[in-house]
């Protein structure tokens, strides 16, 4: 496999994609080439460019967010002032193709957020932390597996960009 991942076209072949949850397949299928006109996400889509690179193997959306300082874990955020919210980047969605899935490709993808995420933080903008919103146990699961914790009281979990760029370091 030669994969690469890019921003979402209208070359990739979204109608064919299917991960088995019907939320991120229809936002996959119907949405994410909207949002991405309007500005409200980016979408990455991963493909095998020897094979096929229309046919998209996963995909994952970047958006910028913030949380209300009184939200967040209180443990980390002592050295914020009070009047902030914590900026972040939310990864609003991340699947596999069900054909393809059992093979790594969430990790790479989240893997390649995760470092699209702390090169915007240390050249562009501020982040304190990458967000997300699992769908379901075995979402949280995953997430947890490559360390994200779960913010008290939400259903979201989060990584600190310094986690992220101390994982990049070893």
């Amino acid at each position: 496999m030669n994969l690469k991942i890019k921003v979402l076209t209208e070359d990739h072949e979204r109608k064919k994609f299917k991960c088995g949850k019907e939320l991120l397949d229809n936002y996959f299928h119907k949405q994410a080439g909207q949002d991405a006109k309007r500005d409200l996400s980016v979408c990455h889509v991963l493909t095998d460019i020897d094979k096929d690179k229309n046919r998209v193997l996963g995909f994952f959306t970047l958006t910028t967010s913030s949380i209300a300082w009184d939200d967040f874990p209180a443990e980390l955020t002592k050295k914020i002032p009070k009047s902030y919210s914590v900026p972040l980047a939310l990864l609003g969605r991340l699947a596999v193709n069900e054909s393809d899935q059992g093979k790594g490709l969430g990790g790479i993808l989240l893997i390649d957020a995760l470092k699209k995420c702390l090169e915007v933080s240390k050249n562009t903008m501020a982040l304190y932390a990458v967000i997300v919103d699992p769908l379901d146990q075995n979402a949280i699961e995953f997430y947890e597996s490559y360390g994200f914790i779960m913010i008290p009281g939400t259903e979201k979990m989060f990584l600190p960009i310094k986690t992220i760029e101390e994982l990049f370091q070893k």
